[in-house]
């Protein structure tokens, strides 16, 4: 009796693991930029304009960290 099997295991490469790595920090640097762009206009904003957007000055680091990395 003979068996086959066409199932393949994935074997990752050096290439592969390299490139995981490049798209895991390219995304964690683009997620950094919007959290420090994010961060510098909230707090250019003045008192008077956070409160009319209902933020106060403590919300602002909360507010920039849920608009680069989403809500945990």
């Amino acid at each position: 009796m003979a068996y086959a099997s066409d199932i393949r295991t994935a074997q990752r490469g050096l290439m592969d693991r390299v490139n995981a790595v490049t798209k895991a920090f390219a995304e964690a640097r683009e997620q950094r930029r919007v959290y420090t762009r994010t961060l510098n206009e909230l707090r250019a904003l003045n008192s008077r304009e956070l409160a009319d957007l209902g933020i106060s000055a403590a919300q602002i680091p909360f507010i920039a960290r849920e608009a680069a990395y989403g809500s945990k």
